[in-house]
């Protein structure tokens, strides 16, 4: 049987150069994002039993921790490590009987992981799903929203993923986080079930989730940048609508959760990306005290990875492209702490960032949310 590799499935990415023996050479497929970047995500069939070498052959496309790895269709994965790394290939043995494997960039997180998960929160009262709006291609972008047990919260939180669409790692976040709020009984959950409310939209950029896009830097406007004048996206469009009337003067906290580049300085640890507002700064940085104080999770965080805005990446020259989703956020009455939150695709310092260990990381947010909240 001969060895194909092709990524015909929800996130697929990829372009394959040339088969040549027990060697693919293949690279990322950017379509219409305006720069390099590096998400891939493919299939594997007819290797049983072979050890094939994976070479791209234009941009970086291996991690701190390799590439991961997926026997059973992508429902589960674990990270294939630095040592089958070099450079930029990496090898893998199929074992005898393995019909299929797939591999990617990270571990994927799509439609049907939040379908899946959302079905099993509605047994919450509170917990709700919809539809965001319609995406360009006709997809449902979904809206879920938790109200307060209370009636009438007296403080309402935003959570956003996905406004590039290839930062999956935070889904897995997300869901822990919303899980908690249901169904801890620690005292800051169980106080922000009675006093708060939530408006999460789990893929900003929809389409390109389920496409098996970049999304950084997208043509012609990155859907974290589509916060001023004319929206280009529906998704933007819809939030921009909406979130303000369901606040209804309300909204205190908003929280956009992105992952970094694909490793190095900056790119191994959890932060928040320091706003060019002081004032912000100021309440970004308190929260980043509370984040470290109620980190209990898998994953560390320490406040003094906070990025000040002026400081590597993190400057004016990066947000020439338009207004993001924080800097409008910020804007809205009511608003005391808007900001992004960074979580590494693979190592976080010096822990494995896996779906396991990305949702421990939820659970401390809430607790800062809380916390944070309650010292208002």
């Amino acid at each position: 049987m001969s060895v194909t590799v092709d990524c015909d499935f929800p996130g697929g990415n990829i372009v394959v150069d040339a088969i040549d023996g027990d060697t693919v050479h293949l690279h990322q497929d950017l379509r219409d994002t305006t720069t390099d970047w590096f998400y891939w995500y493919f299939r594997v069939r007819g290797a049983a039993g072979r050890t094939l070498t994976f070479q791209f052959t234009k941009s970086r496309a291996l991690g701190a921790r390799g590439a991961a790895m997926s026997p059973d269709g992508g429902r589960n994965w674990r990270w294939l490590g630095a040592v089958p790394v070099q450079g930029n290939r990496f090898s893998y043995a199929f074992p005898d009987g393995a019909d299929e494997a797939r591999f990617s960039f990270a571990m994927p997180y799509l439609e049907a992981d939040w379908r899946a998960f959302a079905a099993r929160m509605t047994r919450h009262p509170a917990f709700s799903t919809g539809v965001l709006c319609k995406t360009r291609k006709g997809r449902d972008a979904e809206v879920a929203t938790i109200d307060a047990t209370g009636g009438n919260p007296t403080h309402r939180v935003a959570i956003t993923c996905r406004h590039h669409c290839c930062e999956m790692m935070v889904n897995y976040t997300l869901e822990r986080l919303i899980q908690w709020v249901l169904e801890s009984d620690e005292d800051t959950a169980e106080w922000l079930r009675a006093n708060a409310a939530f408006f999460i939209v789990p893929f900003v950029d929809k389409d390109g989730s389920e496409d098996g896009d970049q999304g950084k830097n997208r043509f012609p406007r990155d859907h974290g940048r589509d916060y001023e004048g004319e929206s280009v996206h529906a998704e933007t469009a819809a939030i921009r609508k909406k979130l303000p009337v369901w606040a209804d003067g309300k909204l205190r906290l908003a929280l956009d959760l992105h992952c970094p580049w694909i490793a190095g300085e900056h790119n191994e640890v959890i932060y928040l990306v320091g706003a060019e507002d002081p004032r912000m700064e100021v309440e970004q940085r308190r929260f980043s005290a509370v984040l470290e104080a109620e980190n209990k999770g898998m994953l560390p965080f320490r406040a003094s990875d906070f990025l000040p805005f002026g400081t590597d990446w993190n400057s004016a020259k990066n947000y020439t492209g338009g207004k993001g989703f924080t800097r409008w956020a910020a804007e809205l009455p009511g608003v005391r702490l808007a900001t992004a939150i960074e979580i590494p695709y693979a190592n976080a310092g010096g822990a494995e960032v896996n779906a396991e260990s990305a949702r421990s990381f939820g659970p401390d947010i809430g607790a800062a949310i809380a916390r944070y909240l309650q010292s208002a």
